[in-house]
């Protein structure tokens, strides 16, 4: 008898609340309060929502997070924390998982509740599924299949390609790429494919 397909749940496609987004979207800077939606959408699709509450104040900040799962209301608050950063510039901001008690920049759905990765079990990023042989083509000839991606990037209305009159980083990151893929040989490719 055949073993049971497990079809594991992915991390790449749960819900998930980053530092960076709340950072980028103004919620935590010193001394406040305030709150705000998180929304997710997929294919212009809203697929979901929460409101969070966030408290910046020295004494006790917290992330409070309220939203409802299988039609039950759920309202619970993460603890934040910051450290000074190494720059010398500013703090870098932390969640405090409340199951794990791990210090995180990002928190998953992947069941009733956001917690940090670990939390989890039978959760993987999606790259931990493929198998032997897909990681092997990803390897040696991704980037030809990533081509028109490349080009979509290298083309980008707002892409700084010479800053000071030399070529940016990202630029010349994009275009050795480009020279890579067209520079794998056809029967290559053919041989990987067959394989």
């Amino acid at each position: 008898m055949p073993k049971p397909h497990t079809f594991p749940t992915l991390y790449d496609e749960v819900k998930t609340v980053s530092i960076s987004f709340l950072t980028k979207h103004g919620y935590l800077k010193p001394n406040q309060w305030q709150s705000g939606t998180i929304t997710w959408s997929s294919n212009g699709n809203k697929t979901g929502s929460i409101s969070i509450r966030i408290n910046t104040q020295p004494e006790s900040p917290y992330l409070e997070l309220d939203y409802k799962c299988n039609e039950a209301p759920i309202n619970y608050r993460v603890q934040l924390i910051s450290a000074p950063s190494n720059l010398g510039k500013g703090v870098v901001w932390y969640f405090v998982c409340p199951r794990t008690g791990k210090r995180c920049r990002k928190l998953y759905l992947a069941d009733t509740y956001f917690y940090h990765r670990s939390a989890f079990r039978g959760c993987m990023y999606e790259k931990q599924t493929q198998s032997k042989k897909s990681r092997y083509l990803d390897k040696t000839l991704g980037v030809y299949f990533r081509t028109d991606q490349l080009f979509e990037q290298l083309y980008k209305k707002h892409l700084k390609k010479q800053y000071a009159g030399k070529p940016t980083k990202k630029y010349l990151k994009l275009t050795q790429q480009i020279q890579r893929a067209e520079s794998i040989p056809y029967h290559e490719i053919e041989r990987a494919l067959i394989r």
